[in-house]
């Protein structure tokens, strides 16, 4: 909430259509060993994990996941200098927690993601 001057509901439900991106999306295997690592990552990835609607059902090609991921955290009110902003420290706070090498290989799992890493 301080590092992006978002509301604090509007900072969770970010954070959660994120998280909720890499536990949807990722090698299963090192999603686990990744949010284990963030106290109340999964809590947060399974509030917002869920829905989507066409565009999830149609999401299952290359870019799928972050795309899905775009439109609701657009239809959450960030712009994408926000979406970008909450992304990045995002990256950085797990990187701090879990380690780079970790969060490089869960988010190289992920299709269009690896090139954020």
């Amino acid at each position: 909430v301080a590092a992006t001057g978002l509301e604090a509901t509007k900072a969770e439900r970010a954070l959660g259509i994120m998280l909720g991106l890499v536990k949807t999306q990722g090698n299963q295997a090192k999603v686990g060993e990744l949010l284990a690592k963030l106290p109340g990552a999964a809590d947060l990835a399974e509030k917002y994990s869920g829905g989507g609607g066409l565009l999830a059902a149609m999401g299952g090609g290359l870019m799928g996941g972050p795309l899905v991921a775009i439109s609701k955290l657009s239809a959450a009110g960030l712009s994408m200098d926000q979406i970008k902003q909450v992304g990045t420290l995002t990256l950085d706070h797990a990187k701090e927690k879990a380690g780079a090498q970790l969060v490089r290989e869960v988010a190289g799992s992920i299709p269009g993601l690896s090139g954020y890493v």
